[in-house]
């Protein structure tokens, strides 16, 4: 019977079928888990194959359709079951306690895969198809972060940042025709990080829209800093300038067309939003992190049936939170909106804050929304609210 599952791989491998391969129930074996996935290296076909190993860390490696055999038989003894999941269909190899084989679906694949005529998919298409991303994988820039490798493959484990890098990208691009069409563009990048986004977007401005790009990243973290200059340096982004400072002390002199922070923990992206809208800030792209701030100091005992409940409490605050930010924004005259950034798998930080400056608002409705704001704050942090607006 392994060797009927085997024969079955290597067939649906040639027919480009196969989409996952999965060894499970583990006896003995080192991987918890080991799984493996069709193909194209360079124009070839490969197996993909993952090992999940204790400590939730994996390690890779590649495999021609040659060494399938010599690859997967030896696992039988070693793992209680495996399926083999098909663009035709599916298959499954059990071994019991007493050591007793159990083969399922795989006559039925085996006809399947052997049709003239094939009516199934090409899972190589299924599997790597890619979405029309604004990067490839290729860039030098996510080489050096640790993205992809020398290759332009993207590691497993940074597919969900990819995804996030170029969903942020799909989004600039949207304001983009917006954004001043000649001159220098100024970007800031406040409470940076690794500045995963500020590389991807230099580029993308500099490299793709032929655009000359002061950029300028801010943060308090001095190792950091110094670790983005550096490669800034070493992949010679010129316009790219990193300073270890308080976003309280983002240079005055330096109007900004667009100011973009990814996931600056719990009040830092209301000083963030608050240092853009000082600077006059074109446009603002905004990814709030943590919501610790209101979890302490709301206070609105007619929603006590919610927060007494630390899980409900922890999903209001955020809503909330976000919600100030967006009045906030509104009260000083943006247009804004609040949206989901890339695929909830890719990140649970995942809301988009999305402001454009409107100069055309007149002086009644900047007016109003600032009472709102107001009213806003009064309703959730009671008489708290000025210590909140000092700490902004």
């Amino acid at each position: 019977m392994k060797n009927k599952l085997i024969a079955l791989i290597e067939l649906a491998t040639e027919k480009s079928a196969l989409k996952k391969l999965v060894f499970s129930r583990p006896e003995g074996a080192a991987s918890d888990k080991i799984s493996a996935r069709l193909c194209e290296i360079r124009g070839r076909k490969a197996i993909s194959i993952e090992y999940s190993l204790p400590g939730n860390t994996v390690s890779q490696k590649n495999v021609s359709p040659s060494e399938i055999k010599k690859e997967f038989l030896p696992l039988f003894d070693s793992y209680k079951q495996v399926n083999l999941i098909t663009s035709a269909g599916d298959a499954e190899w059990k071994s019991s306690k007493k050591g007793k084989e159990i083969a399922l679906g795989s006559d039925k694949l085996l006809a399947k895969l052997g049709e003239e005529k094939p009516s199934f998919e090409d899972a190589i298409e299924a599997l790597d198809k890619r979405k029309n991303y604004i990067l490839t994988g290729k860039e030098d820039f996510l080489y050096k972060l640790g993205i992809s490798d020398m290759n332009g493959r993207v590691h497993d484990k940074k597919q969900g940042k990819f995804r996030q890098i170029n969903r942020f990208l799909e989004h600039v691009e949207d304001i983009y025709p917006k954004l001043s069409n000649d001159g220098r563009l100024n970007v800031f990048d406040l409470c940076c990080g690794k500045s995963y986004l500020s590389f991807a977007l230099y580029y993308y401005l500099t490299a793709i829209k032929s655009r000359d790009v002061f950029m300028l990243g801010i943060d308090l973290k001095r190792d950091v800093i110094s670790w983005c200059d550096a490669l800034a340096k070493e992949l010679s982004f010129g316009g790219m300038h990193f300073v270890y400072d308080d976003v309280k002390n983002t240079p005055k002199n330096i109007k900004p067309d667009l100011v973009i922070s990814l996931h600056a923990c719990d009040i830092a992206t209301d000083i963030v939003i608050n240092s853009a809208i000082e600077l006059g800030a074109g446009f603002i792209l905004s990814t709030p992190c943590c919501h610790r701030y209101l979890n302490d100091k709301l206070n609105m005992p007619s929603l006590s049936f919610v927060s007494r409940y630390p899980h409900l409490k922890n999903k209001l605050c955020e809503a909330l939170t976000d919600g100030i930010r967006v009045a906030r924004l509104r009260a000083a005259g943006y247009k804004t909106t609040a949206l989901e950034l890339t695929d909830p798998e890719n990140t649970p930080k995942n809301t988009l804050i999305k402001a454009e400056l409107d100069t055309r608002i007149s002086a009644d409705e900047l007016l109003k929304r600032k009472a709102e704001y107001d009213a806003i704050l009064t309703l959730a942090l009671g008489d708290g609210k000025e210590d909140y607006l000092k700490e902004i």
